[in-house]
């Protein structure tokens, strides 16, 4: 869940973004009065972002949102979802930011449960990364989880990270290792990418918590693992698909991490439909 402060202001953020000054079409219309409307699943997948739509209409003060169905529950095509009662202009301003939000964060974990799908049976576990929408991320990894995925650090300064540019401007993966221990706490765990077997071995020479396999082939993975023997957790990224992921989990890693939980997710259809009459 997200600390109440900093979820209101985020809401905050986009309904300026979205609304501005006015909303020149609502405010000029003779439509004040209290409505229902209905929120509709308009295609089946995972529910998420619900508790942010609550926000939205929290932040309005006279709309008040309640949803039929739990994060992390499934939809299917024309069930609904929820209704929001209230303040009729309320609704219309507040109608195209909920409606972003619960598309997309919708659209995460349906995606990232058909990744954890195909983990079924083995001991991987499916991690995110840092490749999210500006000013977006909380939510997007908060989308993630509820799909049933785990999310891997939040930002840079959570965890260490070595990748291939700070190995090639320190020089080698033990010096770089080695600097970092000396400075960070060691409560702090640490990371490094290899991309082939020379820094493999180079990387369990050093003090490093997790070691990164960097698209490498499945067969490659199954060897690495063999190299690493249990010495260190390992996590496996690059180039991994829904077609893929499996080949990956069956060599039993720690950890699969893939971008395209976030980045490459299709908004889940929903619409919201206001009735008429009906209050």
């Amino acid at each position: 869940m997200l600390d109440r402060v900093f979820l209101r202001r985020k809401i905050l953020e986009f309904l300026e973004e979205d609304i501005g000054y006015k909303d020149i079409t609502t405010d000029n219309l003779e439509v004040e009065k209290n409505i229902e409307a209905f929120f509709i699943a308009k295609e089946s997948g995972i529910l998420a972002g619900t508790i942010f739509v609550k926000e939205v209409f929290n932040v309005f003060g006279d709309a008040d949102f309640q949803s039929f169905k739990k994060d992390g529950e499934k939809v299917e095509k024309g069930e609904i979802i929820g209704v929001v009662y209230g303040s009729s202009k309320s609704i219309l301003k507040g109608e195209r930011l909920s409606l972003n939000i619960l598309q997309r964060l919708s659209g995460i974990a349906t995606l990232t449960n058909l990744y954890v799908s195909k983990l079924t049976g083995t001991k991987t576990k499916l991690l995110d990364t840092r490749k999210t929408t500006p000013g977006f991320r909380a939510f997007e990894k908060y989308a993630v989880k509820v799909g049933g995925g785990d999310n891997h650090r939040f930002a840079l300064y959570d965890m260490v990270m070595l990748k291939d540019n700070h190995i090639a401007l320190v020089g080698s993966i033990k010096e770089a290792v080695r600097q970092i221990k000396n400075k960070v706490s060691p409560m702090v765990k640490v990371e490094v990418e290899v991309k082939d077997f020379s820094q493999l071995k180079e990387a369990l020479e050093t003090q490093a918590d997790i070691i990164m396999l960097d698209n490498m082939s499945v067969e490659q993975v199954k060897e690495a693992l063999k190299i690493v023997n249990g010495k260190k957790l390992v996590e496996v990224s690059g180039n991994i698909t829904l077609e893929n992921i499996r080949d990956y989990a069956l060599c039993n890693p720690d950890f699969i991490s893939t971008g395209s939980v976030i980045h490459s997710a299709k908004w889940l259809d929903i619409s919201l439909k206001i009735n008429i009459g009906g209050v």
